[in-house]
């Protein structure tokens, strides 16, 4: 691997959005995820549960609930009462209607995807029609008195249920009546609380209704009687979301206290063909409330204010038998947030609404391998770059020179010109910026920082010639189709450029001769090394691996060195030496140093790994000898989230 010297960066005070909505698509597999910031994301859980795409947040847009409709239509509403249909190819909101009720607590799409409820702060229940190019309202059910926390259709589309503060709601969907009004207790550890909040309802084929309450109870109704059939009393604090299984054997609640239960549907007795309901499995996989719950085929999802999104494989469901092994703890985004000026030895950190532009310390100090040397000079925050309005910043860069930032929100692109005098820095924004460069998806500078590249949401690829303090727009490569452009790379020479879309597609462009080349993953023509791993494939520990790689780059001098890391690993590929197979020690390719070269050579092979950086967001070369390491520990994370809530131990 040879050695480096490793800047250790722990000064990116990056806080992930707290989750406040999963949904699961069953047709594709995929994970729609809304953040208390606005931000959607959807995860790839076939693809190594990778966040494939992410659409920015916004400060007026508290999402409080996320559904699936019609097969692959994604569709949200919040509090400022307003439903947002999203386009997946685009990666921009098609359109947002108000539906005229004040804040939108709770939104449900139909049994056959073609109509959308939403629960309203005024107490009504509104239905819509989905039309192929948008929703229209159809009509109103009965008014209720409280707000409409929480809503489930009846599997034949017939009834719904509806939560709301002390009390559940049946409708007949075709009349829009209510037939039945069933009111919760409010006693709560035998003392009466002043009011019950239905924070969840599940409505099943044989008629029952499970509701979930801030009394921290779970409860079987009868809605055909309106009558209370069991209740659960869980948590001493709300339960506050419920998913049930597509085949209703299986449900799955998240508590304030960050606990998750597993309820399953099992025989009463062994011969018996009488089932009941009985709580199997408590979870403990979340510091603070699980806001959110979500049931797919072989997992238990859940995700709230601690940030962590959380897959819990069922046993019986999965292959592998080991629960710590198959358990899945995703909490930083998969895109970059970090961009680096080699030459300034600069790093640029993005925030919600912000961007930091920090100079790395540097030493005098020498050492052997493994030291942990003394800051000469400390690093230093050079910038804090506000951004105006309400939206989040979509993307942004750093030149590898050091003079230039550019970033990204849905409505502008903003690129500024820096000047250093000394330990001074001076900022200039360049002013009337072509309207076509706004919500750009991606932005990347050139080796030499005189090219920009811009990827835009609606596919075109633009080239903007950098000079001086101004700019000239030079090439803008035109899509086939609408198909945002969500990954960037160009060649060292600045002559080719190398573009990724959500089709998983992969383009490349001849700068110089303004040509494009286009090929899909599967059809390409690979390097011979390409084709040895491919027929040999990877060590068993590799593909185990549960976080995705997040960067590749190469190294200027070594030629046949890749590097690449994911969140909790850096990896060295020596395309010189064998690719390990199974029987190789993946994470230990060195014997001990006391054997000869010849058996050091012998049995080393191509991956070098250190797991010494942790969580790992941005790693890269700062020159041929320096690696540069931004790493985030969970624990500064959870240090900043409001306190949880404190449960009582035994004995205390």
């Amino acid at each position: 691997m040879g050695e480096f010297k490793v800047h250790r960066v722990r000064f990116f005070n990056y806080v992930p959005s707290g989750i406040r909505c999963v949904a699961y698509n069953n047709q594709s597999n995929r994970l729609a995820v809304s953040r208390t910031d606005g931000t959607v994301e959807i995860y790839n859980l076939s693809a190594n549960y990778f966040q494939e795409k992410f659409f920015p947040g916004h400060e007026s847009r508290a999402t409080e609930a996320l559904c699936w409709a019609e097969g692959q239509r994604l569709f949200s509403a919040g509090l400022n009462g307003e439903i947002m249909e999203y386009d997946l190819q685009a990666l921009n909101i098609k359109y947002a209607m108000d539906a005229f009720g004040g804040p939108i607590w709770s939104m449900a799409a139909s049994p056959s995807g073609s109509q959308l409820l939403v629960g309203c702060e005024d107490g009504s229940v509104k239905l819509f029609q989905i039309t192929p190019d948008k929703i229209q309202f159809e009509r109103n059910f009965d008014r209720q008195k409280s707000r409409i926390l929480s809503l489930s259709w009846h599997p034949s589309g017939t009834h719904i249920a509806a939560g709301s503060i002390d009390y559940i709601s049946v409708f007949d969907v075709k009349s829009g009546s209510a037939v039945h009004k069933m009111i919760v207790d409010r006693q709560y550890m035998g003392v009466s609380k002043r009011k019950c909040i239905v924070w969840g309802v599940a409505f099943l084929s044989d008629g029952t209704i499970i509701s979930v309450d801030s009394a921290g109870k779970v409860q079987f109704w009868d809605s055909a009687t309106g009558t209370l059939v069991k209740s659960h009393l869980i948590a001493n604090a709300d339960v506050q979301s419920i998913a049930v299984a597509d085949q209703e054997d299986s449900f799955v609640v998240g508590t304030a206290e960050g606990t998750v239960f597993h309820f399953q549907l099992v025989p009463v007795t062994s011969n018996s063909s009488e089932k009941q309901w009985v709580r199997t499995k408590p979870f403990q996989h979340h510091t603070h409330d699980v806001r959110t719950v979500a049931h797919s085929p072989t997992a238990l999802i859940s995700g709230g204010t601690d940030t962590h999104l959380v897959f819990r494989p069922l046993m019986e469901k999965v292959e592998v038998k080991n629960y710590d092994a198959a358990l899945r703890k995703i909490t930083f985004p998969h895109r970059c947030l970090i961009s680096c000026s080699k030459k300034r030895q600069l790093l640029l950190f993005q925030f919600a609404h912000h961007l930091e532009l920090w100079r790395l310390g540097s030493t005098v100090a020498t050492g052997k391998n493994g030291d942990t040397l003394p800051l000469s000079k400390n690093a230093d925050h050079l910038l804090h770059l506000k951004t105006k309005g309400p939206e989040n910043i979509i993307c942004s860069c750093i030149s590898p020179c050091g003079s230039w930032i550019a970033y990204s929100t849905v409505s502008r692109f903003f690129l500024y010109r820096l000047n250093y005098e000394h330990d001074n820095i001076s900022l200039k924004r360049v002013s009337k910026m072509p309207a076509f460069l706004r919500s750009a998806l991606q932005i990347l500078f050139s080796e030499d920082s005189t090219k920009l590249f811009v990827a835009s949401n609606q596919g075109a690829l633009h080239i903007v010639q950098l000079s001086g303090g101004s700019f000239k727009h030079l090439h803008a490569f035109q899509p086939q189709s609408v198909e945002a452009m969500c990954l960037l790379a160009v060649s060292p020479d600045g002559n080719w450029l190398a573009a990724s879309g959500t089709s998983a597609g992969v383009h490349v462009y001849n700068v110089k001769q303004l040509k494009v080349f286009e090929y899909s993953i599967p059809d390409k023509q690979y390097t011979d090394w390409s084709r040895t791993v491919q027929k040999q494939g990877f060590h068993h520990l590799w593909l185990q691996r549960d976080t995705p790689i997040t960067h590749i780059s190469f190294h200027p001098k070594r030629p046949m060195h890749i590097l690449l890391h994911d969140a909790y690993m850096f990896c060295i590929i020596d395309k010189s030496l064998p690719l390990p197979n199974d029987k190789t020690l993946l994470y230990n390719p060195f014997p001990p140093t006391n054997e000869s070269d010849v058996i050091r050579r012998r049995t080393a092979h191509a991956f070098k790994i250190s797991k010494i950086y942790k969580p790992l967001l941005f790693m890269d070369l700062l020159d041929e000898r320096t690696l540069v390491a931004v790493e985030r520990p969970l624990d500064d994370i959870i240090a900043q989230l409001p306190p949880p809530i404190k449960k009582k131990k035994f004995g205390t």
